[in-house]
């Protein structure tokens, strides 16, 4: 259970933000020498990139449109890695659990990081700062605090993953008319600025 329950948060935690995930993980794994983190994460390489993306990813969140665009390539990268936990906390020796984790962590990444794309799709229709700001921050406690249960306590980071991600899917059903209109915002922003002149 300990490894499905660390499986499944971080992968919650991957579709929010991939690269803090890591970060929090590899840090709590290296420095505070919590067993379960898997030594590929506690890599000085792995830990100086992820820490760089990792602020990359948190000022580019703060600003919309920018928070979007920097969702696209996203959709692809948050679930490799979710996967790729997934499949190295399972000890990725290519067997079925190793196959089952990376499915838990890659499918679980996906659901989160769309369900978050779109609610901030809808969020970026307000023309105030203030509620896409809070969203992004919202979204780093999140990460932050379910990636450091994870490593710590498992089965409570998953039941806590799986309320947030309840929530999440709950308020996008809500949102579902302003995120389609988020959609066409982001449209429509993005051809206006390709149509003005350089």
């Amino acid at each position: 259970m300990d490894l499905l329950g660390m499986t499944f948060a971080s992968g919650w935690a991957s579709g929010i933000n991939a690269y803090a995930t890591v970060l929090v993980l590899g840090l709590l794994g290296r420095f505070v020498d919590v067993g379960g983190v898997p030594e590929g994460l506690q890599r000085t390489d792995v830990l100086i990139v992820m820490g760089v993306l990792a602020l990359v990813e948190f000022v580019a969140d703060k600003v919309p449109v920018v928070d979007s665009l920097w969702d696209v390539p996203s959709t692809a990268i948050r679930p490799i890695v979710g996967a790729v936990i997934g499949a190295l906390i399972a000890g990725a020796e290519g067997d079925l659990l190793t196959i089952s984790l990376a499915a838990v962590g890659g499918v679980t990444a996906l659901v989160s990081h769309l369900t978050k794309a779109g609610i901030r799709l809808a969020v970026n229709t307000s023309p105030e700062p203030v509620s896409n700001v809070g969203a992004s921050v919202a979204g780093d406690i999140g990460v932050v605090s379910v990636a450091a249960l994870a490593a710590t306590f498992p089965v409570a980071a998953a039941i806590v993953a799986a309320i947030l991600l309840g929530v999440m899917l709950w308020i996008a059903w809500a949102l579902l008319s302003r995120i389609r209109r988020g959609w066409r915002w982001l449209r429509a922003k993005l051809t206006r600025d390709e149509a003005a002149p350089a």
